[in-house]
């Protein structure tokens, strides 16, 4: 999600279907009758808000909208529900599709239990076998800002992050009130040649945005960071590695669904998505 994204003005929808955050007031009638007192009622944890649309950055020709909360600081439990239910984060709000006309955002996640890689996963991760993994706090520096900044010139110089400055890039790694990390993979001469930022859930990780060396295509790092965060979710002993949206239409996506099994959230709740061989 655009950094700028949540700053277009939130406009309260009473029809998202989600619970309201303050009991309606009581309401005094005319003349010496008494105002109705209403039980007291449980407040709900959390206001959602709609935003105003925007051009799609992934299918042209289409608007997108999102409906976001804010989250509090420290409430994985909540957020981790709030996962299931197919949202994303975002600096300190949480955010998922609520388009008038267009449902093809899909929210995935791979059950590391069934994870079997294939022939050509395998021998990405052997031609990776010299990266080394570390597990950093959300930190910014100056090394992963001009890795950022190579990689969305090289795959993503026409987006709209690819005009972000070094306090744009570092807000949006430590700009979080969860346990989030960033997951680098450094080489025998500790360059840094990809990294992931990473929220830590309940049942496993959600993969905020990732980047990597683009002067390295033979690495597959895209892929490479994928397979070390399904490795180390299975180390920790957690079930899933939730991997964002999936749109079958768009090709930037395509990457997504050569991790199978892959769980998609519908109608009917997740479900193993039929995707294209890998």
């Amino acid at each position: 999600m655009p950094n700028e994204a949540l700053n277009s003005g939130l406009s309260p929808e009473p029809d998202t279907g989600l619970p309201q955050t303050q009991d309606a007031p009581a309401r005094r009638l005319s003349g010496s009758v008494p105002a109705v007192r209403r039980p007291s009622l449980p407040v709900p944890r959390q206001s959602y808000f709609v935003l105003r649309e925007t051009p799609c950055p992934y299918l042209p020709g289409r608007q997108e909208r999102k409906l976001v909360t804010e989250l509090p600081p420290g409430d994985t439990a909540l957020y981790s529900e709030l996962s299931r239910a197919g949202f994303r984060r975002s600096h300190r709000f949480a955010y998922r599709p609520a388009c008038r006309s267009c449902e093809a955002c899909m929210p995935v996640r791979v059950p590391v239990a069934g994870f079997r890689p294939s022939r050509s996963q395998k021998r990405i991760a052997r031609r990776n076998d010299d990266l080394v993994l570390a597990n950093r706090p959300a930190r910014a520096d100056a090394e992963q800002y001009d890795l950022f900044v190579a990689y969305l010139q090289a795959r993503h110089g026409d987006g709209e992050m690819a005009s972000m400055s070094y306090a744009d890039y570092r807000s949006m790694v430590e700009d979080t009130v969860l346990a989030t990390r960033l997951v680098e993979l450094r080489d025998a001469q500790r360059r840094l040649r990809a990294a992931c930022l990473v929220d830590w859930l309940e049942d496993g990780p959600s993969a905020v945005y990732s980047f990597f060396d683009p002067a390295e295509p033979d690495r597959s790092l895209g892929t490479e960071v994928i397979l070390r965060l399904i490795g180390e979710t299975e180390r920790r002993g957690l079930p899933y590695v939730y991997l964002g949206y999936w749109i079958s239409e768009s090709p930037k996506m395509a990457y997504k669904a050569r991790f199978v099994p892959m769980e998609g959230l519908g109608a009917q709740g997740w479900q193993v998505l039929e995707t294209p061989a890998r």
